[in-house]
This record gives structure tokens, sequence and C-alpha cells, in this order.
């Protein structure tokens, strides 16, 4: 029996080693290791859902609350705003007010959910249908460079634009399933679209429905249309290529593709969608112009000098007026000839800047020419000639000269090439006479007229050489416009500005511009006597092209082989500047100050000053009275109370025991011998009279008395000086 049993078991050993194919028994290799790979695999699945659990879980912890995902990201906003409060730039990113999910319209939502995660209700943050379409559409196109696309739930992309870049990159990718996981756990479906709508980038730097709605609608997103709310949601996809301000033919076209996604998606009808009509949704006018970018690429630097850094929105109140920085822009373009550059400076009376234009079209050419250029000012620069030589003495009405002269090997010419005799300075200036410019700058001093332009603003490096009184050193557009600002305001200094106020968006004000009184730089009678000059240059000289129907005070510029033109005025309390040239400086056939600045001045300045009332200037010249006394008396006045002077018209203390009491009587005058400071030593001393017969050295060793005379200041003696120095060649035919 026993036998029987021990024969059968080897009958079974041997039938189940047959159908094993091995010897022994044993099972088959590929059947070992797909036993083992499942075990590992399982395992290894195990392990990465404890992995990935936990990393949700912790990300769950870490994940901030809803109130604090409401605020804005880190990114500053500034807001740049005209002087009537019109927003015309905003930089960095634009976020809208926030809407609640109740304050969004519905189509908005259906929209954004048709196009973007049909599937958004019922995934749990990743959706395996849309990865595996995602993983299908990578395998068709691999090696085309094309990325996987239609992987992204709304809530991954919640998750990659808060936490998160956009590098392409397997591990953001990893992290972004990852977050959103955590973001479904803490978060309603509800609460995660809100975000969405409110933190997504629509392009244009808006982030958030309602700014996309400001700004290509000009509304609320709370009064949008299902046609306009088709164009935003059409929006997410590509934001800088379909885009309503870049293209907005192509925006119109996207809306009309997410038009009938919605159908498919059976959240609107076919009737309601063809009712839409994309293509007459109004998009809204643009506040900004090309040409403001001039005026606020200068202005927005001067921020960090006027408030602290910080990371907070701006709102900056500027002083441009967009109605005149539209009239600017359009006079450039008018005037300014082919292939020719054009700037404009136009400041108020305070220094405010009204417009500027530093080119012709900014996105060709950013480079601001009103503010950074340094070109020659020409005849331009003879305002601080002329104001030196009324400083010192001259009158309007004075005679000079038109003739040939040669300062140290320099002959300065007239554009007309000729010579007109002799003339009364105003005229000499009205028609821009370099010969009577030349000889006043020598019989002045070169160096007061240098002394002139830097009391007026000018800044850049200014010579002394004769010829620098036709305008030889660079300046600057804006610099000049100051200085015919000041002279404006009757000699009083003008500092142009553009920032008036700073405040956060909340309305907290950050800085206030103090008003400024401004320093006098010259006396009103010398303001007066250069606003009459100035006023005649228009009425009849070579700025007769800027007249404008109301009075204008200005100068024209032009330098020599035409390679610039300026022209520089001012009217009913605002100044303007226009320059025109080559940016290599070649020579502008036929560019003169008196053609193309002066009309492009014209014609801007009659939209400028439209508004205001019609001012005439203060050009009465009222003298001091040392300018108005005999020469005797004022070198012979009476001795008296007014201070005593050594022989040299220096002012000296007398010890106190010497100094005359209080109300006493004028002490007589001196009885001892030796010369007396009177015009008869003077003039023995100069050699126009011959010494007295009983002269000889006087007790007190030749030197004259001390004596009293008034304190006025002696009248100027023009004489003409020669100065040695090397001369650069003159620069201007104007």
């Amino acid at each position: 029996m026993r036998r029987e049993r021990q024969q059968a078991s080897s009958n079974k050993s041997s039938s189940s080693s047959k159908r094993s194919g091995t010897p022994g028994g044993e099972p088959s290799g590929w059947r070992v290791w797909l036993r083992r790979a499942f075990r590992w695999g399982l395992g290894l699945a195990v392990v990465v859902l404890v992995a990935l659990g936990v990393a949700v879980g912790i990300a769950v912890q870490r994940m901030p609350s809803f109130e604090e995902l409401k605020k804005s990201p880190a990114g500053q906003t500034i807001r740049v705003r005209a002087a009537d409060g019109t927003v015309f730039l905003s930089l960095g990113p634009n976020y809208g007010r926030w809407l609640t999910l109740r304050e969004t319209p519905q189509v908005m939502q259906d929209a954004m959910v048709a196009v973007e995660d049909r599937r958004f209700r019922y995934h749990p943050g990743v959706d395996p249908v849309g990865m595996a379409r995602a993983a299908a559409f990578a395998v068709q196109n691999y090696g085309t460079g094309r990325r996987m696309q239609g992987a992204s739930t709304i809530t991954q992309q919640l998750a990659r634009n808060i936490f998160l870049s956009n590098s392409y990159t397997w591990t953001r990718k990893m992290r972004e399933m990852i977050l959103a996981l955590a973001l479904e756990w803490k978060f309603s479906k509800d609460e995660l679209l809100e975000l969405y709508l409110n933190k997504v980038y629509f392009g244009g730097g808006s982030y958030g429905i309602d700014a996309a709605s400001n700004s290509f609608f000009g509304h609320s997103a709370t009064e949008m249309s299902l046609s306009e709310a088709a164009v935003v949601a059409g929006l997410v996809k590509a934001p800088s290529r379909y885009s309503p301000t870049a293209d907005a033919q192509a925006a119109l076209g996207r809306a009309g593709v997410v038009l009938d996604v919605m159908v498919d998606a059976g959240v609107i009808t076919r009737a309601q969608a063809d009712s839409a009509e994309p293509a007459n949704v109004q998009l809204a006018k643009e506040t900004g112009q090309n040409s403001a970018r001039y005026f606020s690429d200068w202005a927005l630097p001067q921020l960090d000098m006027l408030i602290d850094e910080g990371s907070e929105a701006l709102d900056v109140y500027t002083t441009i007026d967009l109605g005149m920085q539209r009239a600017a822009t359009a006079s450039i373009q008018a005037n300014t000839p082919k292939n020719v550059q054009g700037a404009l400076v136009s400041l108020d009376r305070d220094g405010a800047v009204r417009a500027m234009v530093g080119g012709r079209d900014y996105v060709s050419s950013n480079y601001n020419r009103a503010t950074q250029a340094l070109r020659q000012p020409g005849s331009a620069w003879k305002l601080f000639v002329y104001m030196a030589a009324l400083e010192a003495g001259y009158k309007v009405n004075d005679p000079v000269v038109d003739e040939p002269v040669t300062i140290n090997g320099w002959s300065p010419r007239n554009s007309s090439g000729r010579f007109s005799g002799t003339m009364d300075l105003r005229s000499a200036f009205a028609y821009s006479v370099n010969t009577v410019a030349a000889k006043l700058g020598d019989e002045v001093g070169f160096s007061a007229v240098a002394n002139m332009a830097r009391r007026f603003g000018i800044t850049t490096p200014v010579n002394t050489h004769p010829s620098m009184v036709l305008g030889s050193a660079e300046v600057r557009v804006i610099d000049m416009t100051a200085a015919f600002a000041a002279v404006s305001r009757g000699g009083v200094s003008v500092q142009p500005y553009g920032i008036t106020k700073v405040t956060t968006a909340g309305g907290e004000l950050l800085y206030q511009r103090p008003a400024e009184r401004g320093t006098t730089l010259v006396d009103h009678w010398v303001a007066a006597g250069i606003t009459d000059l100035l006023q005649t240059a228009v009425n009849t000289g070579t700025g007769k092209a800027a007249q404008i129907g109301r009075p204008v005070a200005g100068k024209t510029g032009t330098t020599s082989s035409n390679k610039d033109g300026w022209f520089l005025g001012f009217s009913s309390g605002i100044t303007t500047g226009v320059w025109m040239g080559r940016d290599d400086a070649k020579a502008v056939g036929g560019l003169q100050g008196g053609r193309a600045p002066a009309k492009a001045f014209a014609d801007y300045m009659r939209v400028a000053v439209a508004r205001r009332p019609v001012e005439a200037f203060d050009t009465e010249v009222v003298l001091p009275e040392w300018q108005l006394e005999d020469e005797g008396e004022a070198y012979m006045g009476e001795p008296g109370q007014e201070g005593f002077v050594d022989e040299n018209g220096m002012p000296i203390e007398l010890p106190y025991d010497s100094r005359p009491p209080e109300g006493a009587d004028p002490a007589p005058p001196p009885t001892e011998d030796g010369p007396v400071l009177d015009q008869q030593w003077i003039e023995e001393q100069t050699g126009r009279r011959p010494p007295a017969e009983n002269g000889g050295t006087p007790k007190n060793g030749g030197q004259p008395k001390i004596v009293t005379v008034p304190k006025t200041a002696p009248p100027v003696v023009k004489t003409p000086t020669l100065r040695s120095q090397p001369q650069p060649q003159p620069d201007d035919f104007d």
C-alpha cells in the first residue's frame, strides 16, 4: 500500500513538471519576472501614493488662506496720471477690482470653464482624461518641437500663476500637480474659480477679468456681455497674440472660436452664439499716447528721490496736459523735414512740463532729444549775451555798429553777407547781427556771458572763447527752454518738473510738491529789456513765422551748414522750445530756426494758449538810480553818513572813536595838504589833465586822502578789451 502511494505521488510530480515545461517542476523565468515586476510595481505605486499624499498634505498645511491668496502678488503697479487726473500710462501689473463669483457674470464663468477646463467641476485638480489626450498629442508630434498641450486644468493654471513660474520643466510640472491637488483639497470649486478669474493674466499688463474689461472695453467686468466674455476668455491661451490692443482682428476671430466651444459644451445655444457678433464689440480707445512716453521716461526715474522704495501700487500725478501733448506731437510731425528729428519742451510759468516730445516716433526711437541730446543753440544763445550787456548798462535804444570785427584772429560773419552800419541794439538783436553780438561779448567779457548762462540753468560745459557768443557751446533743449521761461517770469529762476503728487492706490499721500518761489537771477529791468528785444525779433525780425495773433517773444537759432534749427519763445505764460536736426549732426538743406522750428512753435502755441487770456509783455525798463545819476555827482557826492572807502573804492571801518556821533553835522572837508580823491585828481592820474603846477610829493607820501562818497556804483565805461586765447571756428549763421 505504501509503495502504491509513493508511485501515485511520483506520477503527480511528473505530470506537474510536464505542465510547467521545466525539469523538476519549477516555474518558467518570464512568469517569475512578471510576478516580481507586479509586486515591485505595486509596492512602488504604494510608496508614490504615500509620498504624494504626504507632499499634498504638507502643501495643504503651508497653503495660505483664501483671504491671503486674494492679495495681489509682488510687483509694483504705477499708474501715471495727467494734469486732469486721466490715467495715460500704466506700468507693471494691473489689477482691477476683486470680483466675487456672485458679481461675475455667468457668461464669463461659462466661457472660461468651457474653453479652459470643461471637466473642472468633476476632477480633483488633475484631469486624467486631459493628461491622456495630451500624451497622445505628444506622441503624434514627437520630434516636431511642439510642446504637450491640453493637460493643465484651471486649478493647475492657478497654482502656476500664484506659486510657480512659467518655465517648462518636468520638475515644475510635478510641483504644479501637487499644488493643484492641495488647492482642491483646501478650497471649494467656487473659491478656486473666483481666484482664477481674478488672478489669470489677460495681456497688456492686466491681471483678472475686471482689469481686462477696463483695459479693453472701458468698463467693469460686471457689465460684460457674451461677446466681450468670449473675447476675454480667448486671451488666456496667448495673451500677446490675441490682445485687442495688439491685433483686434485676431482677438475677435478667437472670440468666435470660444463661442463655438461654448455651444459644444452646452452652456449656450447656437442662436445665442450667432447673435453675439464679436465683430461689433466696441473696444476702448487708448488714452495713452506714443510720444507721452518721452515725458514718463524723464519724470518717473525722479520717484527714487521723492519717495522711499516700496512695492505697493502707486498713483503718480504729473503736469502733462494731454491736449497740449497731442498738439505738440502733431506740430513736430507736420513741420519736421524728412529724415530729420525734432524735439519740443513746453513749460508753464512755474516750470511745470505741459508737453514733451523727444522725437518723431517713440516706437522707432525712444532716445529723448528734449532732455538728453546736446546740440549747439546757434543765435538762441544771444539771449545770454544781450542780458549780460543790459546788465552792464546798455539800453535797448543804444546805438551799435554792424561792421567788420576781428577778435583774437576770429572774424564773425553775418548770414546776409553784408554789414549794415549804425543801428540800435533792438534791431541788432531782432535781425541776429553776429558782429554786434561779438563786440558786445568782447566788451562785457565772455566770462560774464558764461556766468549769465550758468545763472539761467545751463549746466553743460561753457567755454569763454569769443565764438561762444554765437552758440558754440552744446546745450539741452529743456535747459534752454527753462532759461527763456525764467525771462518770461521776470528774471526769476524756473526749474522744470513733472510730478506734482504721489499717492498709494488707496489714496495715502506719499509726496506733494511744495510751492517754490524761485530765485531772482537778474533785476526786473534787465528781464524787461530782453523781453523787449525778444518781442521785436518775432514782430519784425528773424522770428516772424512764430507769430500767433497775440504777443510772442522769442529767438531763432541756426548753426553753420544748417545742422541745427531752433526756436524758443513764450506767450501767455507758456514757454516752448523747439529743436530740429539730424542725430548724426549732418547738414540739413534749408533748415533754419525762423522756418520749420518757428512754424512748429506757432502751430503748437495756437492750441496751447487758446484758452488763456491774452497778456501784454512788461517791457517798461525802469533803470536803477546809479544809471540815472550825473557822472560828476556819482563821483563827487557830498560827504555824509554814507560810509567810507579807500583809494580803491573799497569800504573801510573806522575806529569807534573816529565815527561821527549820531545826529552830528557832517565833518568839514579835509584841509591837509595832499591830493584829494576828486574829479581833478582822477583826470590827472589818467592823463586827461596835466598835473598842477605846484605839484610835488604830498605830506602823506603821495597817497590820496580817504574821503566819503555816496554809496552808488560808478557808470559803466564801455571800453573794448582784447583777450588772448585760442579760437574755435564759429558755428552760427543766424
